[in-house]
């Protein structure tokens, strides 16, 4: 079970690499556009805790998951993880070219209000609440689902500010 949980985090650490590459790619592009970053002070912040957060979702499980996690509470759990994937996708696509882990913003380009923006105003960071709480809970980690998801919400409260200045709203 320990295996199937740690090949879990790792698939999602993996899905993260791949969206950094895709976050870098598409942020070039948006330059060479004429794209602006702003906020990008917290953004080693950002990184660092979505990094330690993996390592934290596995390393709780190693060492202080004591006997298998309760399979109701993982399910439900798993269930979480899976729509909070479901979000950060549909926002990616929503956004295409435009999405990056970064804040830039395209001079005199429209908001996108369509696809997964047309019910939810951030999408991606209501999916990556829901994963930075459930995906440790699917094998019982509790203090890294607590630990994470207040200091996720700290920055997220942060960000959301500077998203919200850099697009005028």
């Amino acid at each position: 079970m320990l295996t199937c949980y740690l090949a879990l985090v790792g698939l999602v650490a993996i899905q993260r690499l791949a969206e950094t590459a895709r976050s870098k790619r598409h942020e070039k592009a948006l330059r060479e556009r004429g794209a602006q970053e702003f906020g990008a002070g917290h953004f080693p912040v950002m990184v660092a805790l979505h990094t330690t957060w993996l390592f934290a979702c596995a390393g709780e499980a190693i060492w202080l998951v004591s006997g298998p996690p309760n399979p109701f509470l993982a399910v439900g759990m798993l269930v979480l993880v899976v729509v909070g994937q479901t979000l950060r996708l549909l926002a990616m696509r929503s956004l295409g070219e435009r999405w990056t882990a970064r804040v830039l913003v395209l001079p005199n380009e429209p908001l996108i209000t369509t696809g997964a923006f047309t019910h939810v105003r951030h999408p991606n960071y209501v999916g990556v609440v829901l994963e930075i709480f459930a995906l440790p809970l699917v094998f019982g980690g509790w203090r890294t689902a607590i630990f994470f998801t207040i200091a996720n919400a700290l920055l997220l409260r942060h960000r959301i500010a500077v998203e919200e200045e850099a697009l005028g709203g």
